[in-house]
């Protein structure tokens, strides 16, 4: 059963092993569990409904409380304390566009704000009610989940938007298809959701961002019911694809998603190599990068996230060796782990995979193949699960991420990491590592993550988030990053959004948002800073 105060089903798990809580206590020491939360007291907290009674509208205080926050630190610390703050008067789970709508209209009427909801793993406070005086109904496309029609011949798929990740592909590799998009919350998440937060997969240098994938679909509107053709391409004026990529629940109610998908792939593998710093592992990607060779997906660990990575895999003698092995080859501390996936045709990728191993030997790094890739492979949907197994022994860890051109690469990592050291609180330290996981021939995404020890109460513990984060997000764009390369801007990164759209643009953003939903009822204070005032 899924969890109600953390990630993904109960019955899975992903412990930190005895070396990772050695090394963690190391760099950070010995830290404090805080005391969770009862599901119980905390359904015994959800007030009464205000919504008039409706044959698709659930008022149950659980299923309430189970709505009521995303995946984001906040909505952690909100969930495991109890304070949950706001809930939703109700949750709705209808099975078609036409319910969509019908729902809608009723809301609209009775001035009720409505919250679009996917596989509810936003990281950036996207679904969560925020009080006031009007009821709030959580809309959530949970059933509408299948794949509705499959036109082989212009390999275009069509879904209803509540379908999560391993209903995707499950449902088009029994056709011979993929999609291809495999964020990192695929587990949960929707391909609705995707579409509305400008989602990207880790494979996309293969099958691209979403924008690449969406090809049209239905979008129930204030104003009526939004339908877009898929069409190859066209130049005839301003894409309404684009306006609905990103639009986070403010323009309507995506209920159904048109996406390109592709023949699944002859053969794949995942292979891991080693630099020996990080200029040269930063030089070396992007010129695979820029070279356009078709990889699926490409990505390169810093040293610290290189060491904290082999630490918390466990394994003590294998890492070991592997240690000695890669000095001795001339990759010693300073070390960086790069991923690589090899997608597509045998023949094309034997020849793939005997460039990139050329590229990497005379750049001075280490093939090390595929057992590392394996093992990858097997934990690429399991890092969320991560918190969990932190959290039991006092740990938190949030990510934030960006994207900049390559000569601001290195310098905005490294300013990032040191803003989170600077402003960790309280004279705590902070456990700071970071990745490069989607590339492109003009820049890259920067993603860090970050550990430190729980304080000795929740409100404390979210203070010293809040500094944190403020300080990583100034120092984005600071340096010309975008405030989110794929988490999208929700309501935690809302006040950073103009310095990347400008005034004029934020402007055309609200004007756009008002015409769709005049009276502002759709996820209000989302994406929008204004209407948080």
């Amino acid at each position: 059963m899924r969890r109600w105060n953390g990630w993904g089903d109960s019955a899975n798990d992903y412990p930190l092993k005895p070396s990772g809580l050695t090394f963690l206590q190391s760099r950070l020491g010995k830290a404090s569990p805080l005391q969770d939360a009862e599901l119980a007291a905390v359904v015994a907290k959800v007030p009464k409904s205000r919504l008039h009674a409706h044959p698709l509208i659930d008022t149950s205080p659980e299923i309430r409380v189970r709505h009521a926050r995303g995946q984001s630190l906040p909505d952690w610390l909100a969930m495991r304390s109890g304070d949950v703050g706001h809930f939703p008067d109700g949750v709705a789970e209808p099975e078609t566009s036409q319910q969509v709508r019908e729902l809608l209209d009723w809301a609209i009427g009775q001035e009720i704000i409505v919250i679009p909801y996917g596989g509810g793993t936003s990281v950036a406070g996207h679904i969560n009610p925020q009080g006031g005086d009007k009821p709030v109904l959580t809309l959530s496309l949970a059933r509408m989940n299948s794949l509705i029609d499959l036109d082989k011949e212009s390999q275009i798929a069509t879904f209803g938007a509540g379908t999560p990740g391993p209903l995707v592909e499950q449902q088009l590799k029994g056709k011979g298809y993929t999609l291809g998009h495999f964020p990192q919350s695929w587990e949960l998440s929707t391909v609705g959701g995707w579409v509305a937060s400008r989602s990207s997969g880790q494979q996309s240098m293969r099958y691209g961002r979403i924008e690449q994938m969406f090809a049209g679909g239905k979008v129930e509107t204030p104003r009526g019911t939004l339908e877009i053709p898929a069409i190859p391409a066209s130049s005839a004026g301003p894409d309404i694809r684009e306006i609905v990529l990103g639009s986070e629940g403010r323009l309507g109610v995506i209920t159904e998603v048109k996406v390109r998908v592709t023949p699944l792939p002859e053969t794949e593998t995942f292979q891991v190599a080693f630099a020996p710093n990080w200029d040269v592992a930063v030089e070396l990607v992007r010129g695979l990068t820029q070279s356009r060779l078709p990889l699926s997906m490409l990505r390169v660990s810093n040293p610290e996230e290189t060491r904290t990575h082999l630490m918390l895999a466990g394994h003590e003698k294998m890492v070991s060796l592997l240690h000695r092995y890669l000095a001795v080859r001339g990759c010693g501390d300073r070390k960086c782990m790069i991923t690589f996936g090899v997608t597509g045709e045998r023949s094309q990728s034997r020849q793939m995979l005997a460039s990139c191993k050329r590229r990497i030997r005379a750049a001075g790094g280490v093939m090390i193949g595929e057992l590392l890739g394996k093992k990858w492979e097997e934990s690429r949907f399991r890092s969320p699960y991560l918190r969990h197994g932190l959290w039991e022994h006092g740990y938190v860890v949030d990510t934030f991420e960006t994207a900049v051109n390559w000569k601001q690469v290195t310098s905005a990592m490294t300013a990032m990491e040191q803003a989170v050291r600077d402003n960790a609180g309280d004279g705590e330290e902070v456990h700071v590592f970071t990745h490069l996981s989607h590339l492109y021939p003009q820049g890259s995404s920067i993603y860090t993550t970050y550990v430190f020890r729980c304080s000795d109460s929740y409100e404390k513990t979210l203070k010293r988030w809040q500094t944190m984060k403020k300080a990583a997000s100034d120092t984005v764009v600071a340096h010309g990053g975008t405030i989110s390369h794929q988490h999208g801007v929700g309501r935690d990164h809302a006040p950073w959004l103009k310095h990347e759209k400008g005034a004029q643009g934020m402007q055309i953003i609200k004007d756009l948002v008002h015409a769709m939903d005049p009276r502002q009822q759709l996820n209000p204070g989302c994406l929008l800073q204004d209407d948080q005032d």
